[in-house]
């Protein structure tokens, strides 16, 4: 299955997956069988942040599982209340520990925190963990273009991908074609809107009955379609390999836009401006 998803390539060259697998709340014992059973099935990208607390879960399944460690692709991200230098650079060395790897394939900064000031230090940070061959690929979660911009602009290198929240009801348009002029990946947090009620969303319905799909299928592959890795999460093994088998089937123009209009003015499913929201 895994031979099936097809794969990008970041502006720095690391290849990943076009969908990986989220592991929020996924935790212990049963975390890291569930997390296992998505390597098993065929998942390669598994993302993970310190401030879920269950990098040394990943790291387990990682251990359990038969795929060698280089065929995998492994996220994690700062959290904000680490983000000066010194404690950044502290905390990427205490993920690999937690996690017991030699290495991250993609490290995050979880969040701007733009009141604190203190990303474009998070920023210097990974970029001498990535020279330190501590992290392969680096980049930012729900940063803003002008906070992007700011990186750029006061250390010369640009992220390799933006982990934002999306899905139909938050379709980020604006957001998603600044990052397509920028050669910076979109990445999609919540795709499914967390399971809410989009899931029930009649229009959706209508076009996963014409495909025999899902509604999760059509969601995800709209994802795909649009450019964006997804990181949908599952405990169940069905659902997993439900979730990565969308690649035999195209979403045609007026069914990718009959999904966009769905979004709203203010779309986020717990109001996480990023302009103004702060996780520590």
């Amino acid at each position: 299955m895994s031979n099936s998803i097809p794969e990008i390539t970041l502006n720095d060259g690391l290849t990943l997956p076009a969908i990986g697998f989220g592991t929020y709340k996924l935790n212990g014992n049963e975390g890291a069988n569930a997390i296992q059973s998505a390597i098993d099935v065929g998942y390669r990208l598994i993302d993970t942040a310190y401030n879920y607390e269950n990098e040394g879960t990943v790291g387990e399944a990682v251990r359990r599982s038969s795929i060698p460690r280089e065929e995998l692709r492994i996220t994690s991200k700062l959290p904000g209340r680490y983000q000066t230098y010194d404690k950044a650079v502290t905390t990427i060395q205490e993920s690999l520990y937690r996690a017991n790897l030699d290495y991250y394939d993609l490290y995050l900064i979880h969040w701007p925190n733009p009141k604190q000031d203190n990303y474009v230090e998070a920023w210097q940070a990974l970029i001498e963990a990535k020279k330190w061959g501590l992290i392969r690929s680096i980049g930012v979660c729900n940063f803003l273009p002008e906070h992007i911009e700011r990186l750029v602009k006061e250390t010369g290198v640009k992220p390799s991908i933006n982990q934002i929240e999306l899905h139909p009801f938050f379709n980020q348009a604006e957001q998603r074609k600044w990052h397509e002029e920028n050669n910076i990946k979109t990445q999609s947090w919540s795709p499914l809107a967390r399971a809410s009620e989009v899931l029930q969303n009649e229009r959706i319905k209508k076009i996963a009955d014409h495909y025999n799909k899902t509604v999760s299928q059509i969601i995800l592959r709209w994802h795909y379609q649009l450019g964006a890795i997804s990181i949908p999460k599952s405990a169940s093994p069905a659902r997993q390999l439900e979730n990565i088998s969308i690649f035999d089937f195209s979403l045609d123009e007026t069914e990718m836009s009959a999904i966009a209009e769905l979004t709203l003015p203010n779309g986020r499913l717990k109001n996480q401006d990023p302009a103004i929201y702060e996780e520590f």
